[in-house]
């Protein structure tokens, strides 16, 4: 068996990075079958070659290659095992045949689909994704693949459709603890950001010039050039939400607990995003956790003498 155009293709999920990477692969020319629980998700999708299935069995059925876009770890096991009347991807999908999934969920989560596909015979490719909405609808990207090896190599065109780059990079979990890097990396850095342009505004700078100079010099990153506006206040679209961000967190805390690490910093980081989702910012960008930083730091006390 072989992913090519000829076939139909599943897709379960349609969500805010889900929608924009079904668009790039039928825009290649590739048909689909799509399933989301809120149908009004994918209605703009629609064409004569992407068409809705009535539900998850019917595009295990129906698909050699299925892909999937999910919340959560309850909503991979749900759409592995089946939940209620749905006997799920395991019962329906034939041997031989590709799940794709591109979500964050947990290594647990992950394995225990895993070990639930191979008793069915189905081939598993963990491709979690790493990029904000705007570059899934620019095509831009990031996979990070681990899982069944021929699977993989069936199915990378596919994945090319909606990606700039992509790395495989080893048997069972790996791209998941791959994704829960970057992301530990990604969150502590609006932490950071945070506490060091509050420093600077104590200090009489302005924002706008501290990004200037920051994205000038030696700690500069892409995710710092694409979140200046955010910063400043000139973008208040999110990209990625902070409570996405709370629950990224939280599988990062697990994992470590999991393996027996002490993450003492990620931990501090998760609390401070938890705390602002409280305040009232959890449907704000990551990076208003810059923000909340700033509202939440106790006024200068200048010491008697």
């Amino acid at each position: 068996m072989s992913a090519t155009k000829a076939g139909p293709v599943g897709w379960i999920g349609t969500g805010k990075m889900g929608a924009p990477m079904v668009a790039h692969l039928a825009g290649s020319g590739q048909a689909l079958q799509v399933f989301d629980a809120r149908p009004a998700s994918y209605a703009a999708l629609l064409t004569e070659t992407v068409t809705a299935a009535p539900g998850i069995e019917a595009i295990g059925q129906n698909c050699g290659v299925v892909f999937t876009s999910i919340p959560d770890d309850s909503a991979l096991i749900a759409i592995v095992e089946g939940q209620g009347a749905s006997g799920g991807l395991a019962r329906s999908m034939a041997a031989g045949s590709i799940l794709v999934e591109t979500s964050t969920v947990s290594p647990e989560a992950s394995q225990r689909a895993a070990r639930t596909l191979q008793a069915a015979g189905i081939r598993y490719v963990r491709a979690p994704v790493s990029g904000s909405t705007s570059i899934a609808q620019a095509g831009g990207l990031t996979v990070l693949a681990s899982g069944d090896k021929s699977a993989w190599d069936e199915v990378e065109t596919l994945l090319a459709q909606y990606s700039a780059r992509r790395f495989w990079l080893g048997e069972g979990d790996a791209a998941r603890y791959m994704k829960l890097v970057l992301n530990t990396l990604v969150g502590a850095t609006a932490s950071v950001l945070g506490e060091a342009l509050l420093l600077g505004e104590r200090g009489g700078l302005s924002r706008a010039d501290m990004m200037d100079v920051i994205l000038e010099s030696a700690v500069t990153s892409p995710l710092l050039k694409y979140k200046k506006d955010t910063v400043v206040g000139l973008d208040t679209d999110p990209a990625f939400q902070l409570d996405q961000m709370v629950k990224d967190y939280s599988l990062i805390i697990a994992a470590a607990r999991k393996e027996n690490i002490e993450m003492e910093v990620a931990e501090l980081v998760l609390e401070q995003y938890q705390t602002a989702a409280q305040a009232g910012r959890a449907a704000q960008d990551f990076f208003a956790l810059v923000d909340w930083i700033g509202d939440a730091a106790h006024p200068r006390q200048d010491s008697a003498g």
